[in-house]
């Protein structure tokens, strides 16, 4: 009962929240509390069982959880107290209006927006099967741990969820369970207006074993549900497990129970007190939390799992005496490090006027790194081939549910999906690839966007990068895209200029551990600079820098550009230079860090002094003014593409050699 009125009273005292799921859901998650091997004491051990909150909006239940399972920091101090509680949507306060990884220790993922909480716990699952296949040695079991996630109507609802969840269910990932808050209310009103489906059906479908509980607050049928989940996952080929529990909204609100009103909207003084009294609780008290509900959380859950962890530790001290190199690798992991020597087999493109696609290059540098980091896996949504990301060298194999060791992944055309279990993966400290087309990325919006905000080192690696398309057409040529990625706070974005620019942005990405990055690739063939007379590829580290400059160092007018267009930019100043005018160019790999660089850097890139600019990129223009300055010329698109072979689209939309050099004469006004 704690747990609920913690609850109301922080949602009351915000006068903002979502009461009805905590209300209702309170036994259930005491239910998984009593089975979860979770030691409040050491909130991140490896092993441990992770739970996630897929149904973000019921935030101050899990807050009034991780205070009454007394959860510490690691300093050891409590990770969520009554004041936290008290300051629950208040600015600066970790207690926010949904869960939020790294503000609070024991939310193991950021969620809110429905279904992708679910999404990333697949990935979570995915990531405990491989490393029990990797690293588990007879006598030697580290990895055993399961996942367990609370879903609600909406989560069944978005796609994200429907994605992961067939996923799930090919890969027989049986150390994960769903409980479905099955409370058939939703913001407009009953379910019956919009969500009539056999959800259990649709799931058995996917594969997936199903449980049905009729009554959330009856612990003794959802603990029968959970110990049976807790036996299957033990057995090899084991499905994943759903759980449809039946729950009141708002349980025990005279005027509010079973209604909307209970969802997003506090209860209000007198429906508090009056809650509290069907509860048989104080009805004016507080933030009240009886010593005896401590105290059942620590015999729930905190004396066992903390014996759990302790026999852990021993085991993983004996690891590292009989597996010294698997530990050695393990804890490179554990530490957000990169093994030694794991970019030294990354290749050095020599100078090639016909060069290769950025795509091509691409995935021999990925082969390259992923070879020497045995924790980086990955793959695409069905589409390796085109994007190149296989992983070729010997060893590397397909993760199945018969081979969890693999690390090819096949997401199917799940792009959504994907990139929700690749966040799963990250928080797990694998280093995670997902490839698509970049056209595509609008599929994956919302994960990609939680990755950002989570800052988790995902690798994004998106194809296919402009009207370079060609023959598909409009449909597939990203237009908006790059401006969309770049408009989204901690992104990386970054779009090489050549198969070394791309090799150096690979680097680049490994090496971030804050925030995740979106590689955009060609399909196009990319001369390959000579790097004897150009400024050298690891300039992409600054996000731009002069490739090649003006014979006396002061330019004229400067050729501003990413990617494939940066090879127009070169042809160009080389056609201005036989006219006597002389060009810079500027590879500007990625905005971002470019930004980050000081000002004084920038200044040398790109002088306030010269004023004569074209910038130039296959994409929309927007963010490009400030770059080109006030009178600085744009090529770029303001509109969708067409369907024809690139160069003639290419040539269609005024991105030659010529027009560049055209530009650039007119602001000179030598047009």
């Amino acid at each position: 009962m704690t747990m609920r009125t913690l609850a109301i009273d922080a949602i009351q005292k915000a006068n903002s929240g979502h009461p009805g799921a905590p209300m209702a859901l309170a036994p259930v998650l005491f239910a998984i509390a009593e089975r979860l091997r979770f030691d409040p004491s050491d909130a991140n051990w490896d092993d441990r069982d992770r739970f996630v909150l897929s149904a973000g909006h019921a935030s101050s239940l899990l807050y009034a959880f991780l205070h009454l399972a007394r959860v510490k920091k690691p300093d050891g101090s409590a990770a969520v107290t009554l004041d936290d509680l008290k300051r629950f949507r208040q600015l600066h306060s970790i207690t926010a209006g949904h869960p939020e990884r790294g503000m609070v220790v024991g939310v193991e993922t950021t969620t809110g927006p429905l279904g992708q909480g679910a999404g990333t716990s697949v990935g979570m699952a995915i990531a405990a099967r491989f490393k029990a296949a990797r690293y588990n040695q007879p006598g030697l079991s580290l990895f055993s741990h399961k996942v367990y996630s609370i879903l609600g109507d909406g989560c069944m609802m978005e796609g994200v969820s429907s994605e992961a969840a067939s996923l799930a269910g090919h890969l027989k990932l049986g150390n994960l369970c769903w409980l479905y808050d099955s409370n058939n209310i939703t913001i407009d009103g009953g379910t019956e207006l919009a969500f009539t489906e056999d959800t259990g059906a649709r799931f058995a479908a996917y594969g997936w074993h199903v449980e049905r509980v009729a009554d959330a607050n009856d612990l003794d049928a959802v603990g029968r549900a959970l110990d049976a989940f807790g036996e299957r996952s033990a057995q090899p080929g084991a499905p994943p497990t759903l759980i449809i529990v039946k729950s009141r909204i708002g349980f025990g609100s005279p005027k509010k129970e079973g209604t909307r009103h209970a969802h997003g909207e506090p209860l209000g003084p007198d429906e508090v007190k009056a809650t509290k009294k069907a509860y048989g609780w104080p009805e004016d008290a507080e933030f009240r939390v009886p010593d005896e509900a401590h105290v059942a959380f620590d015999e729930a859950m905190a004396t066992r799992s903390a014996a759990a962890r302790a026999t852990w530790r021993g085991l993983v001290e004996r690891y590292a005496k009989e597996q010294p190199a698997l530990y050695a690798e393990l804890t490179s992991m554990w530490k957000g490090e990169l093994p030694a020597g794991w970019d030294a087999e990354v290749p050095v493109f020599p100078a090639d006027p016909k060069g290769v696609a950025s795509r091509d290059a691409g995935g021999k540098v990925l082969n390259a790194i992923a070879k020497r980091v045995p924790w980086m896996i990955g793959g695409a949504a069905d589409l390796a081939p085109s994007t190149k990301t296989t992983l070729t060298f010997e060893g590397a194999g397909v993760f199945q549910a018969s081979s969890p060791g693999g690390r090819n992944f096949h997401f199917g055309v799940r792009e959504h999906g994907m990139t929700a279990v690749l966040n799963g993966m990250a928080l797990s400290g694998l280093r995670p690839f997902g490839a698509g087309f970049l056209v595509f990325a609008d599929y994956a919006r919302g994960s990609l966007r939680l990755s950002s905000l989570m800052k988790l080192p995902v690798a994004h690696v998106f194809t296919h990068d402009s009207i370079g398309v060609g023959e598909d057409g409009p449909t597939h040529q990203p237009i908006e895209h790059l401006a969309s990625l770049r408009a989204m706070p901690g992104m990386l974005v970054l779009r090489p200029a050549d198969a070394n620019e791309t090799a150096e942005a690979w680097k680049l990405m490994l090496r971030t551990t804050n925030r995740p990055a979106a590689l955009c690739l060609t399909r196009q063939n990319l001369a390959t600079v000579d790097r004897a007379v150009a400024g050298a590829a690891t300039g992409v580290a600054k996000g731009g820098y002069v490739l090649f400059d003006a014979p006396d160092g002061k330019p004229a007018v400067l050729l501003i550009a990413t990617g494939s267009e940066v090879g127009l930019c070169v042809d160009a100043r080389a056609k201005l230079a036989a006219e006597g005018i002389h060009a810079r160019v500027v590879s500007l790999p990625s905005w971002e860090l470019f930004a980050e660089q000081d000002a004084a850097y920038r200044e040398s890139v790109i002088p306030s002094s010269v004023t004569a600019r074209v910038c130039v990129e296959m994409a929309s223009a927007l963010g490009w003014e400030r770059f080109a300055g006030p009178s600085g010329a744009i090529l770029a698109m303001h509109a969708f593409g067409e369907s024809a072979p690139w160069q003639e689209v290419a040539k269609h939309f005024g991105f030659t050699v010529d027009n560049v050099a055209r530009l650039a004469k007119a602001q000179l006004g030598r047009a």
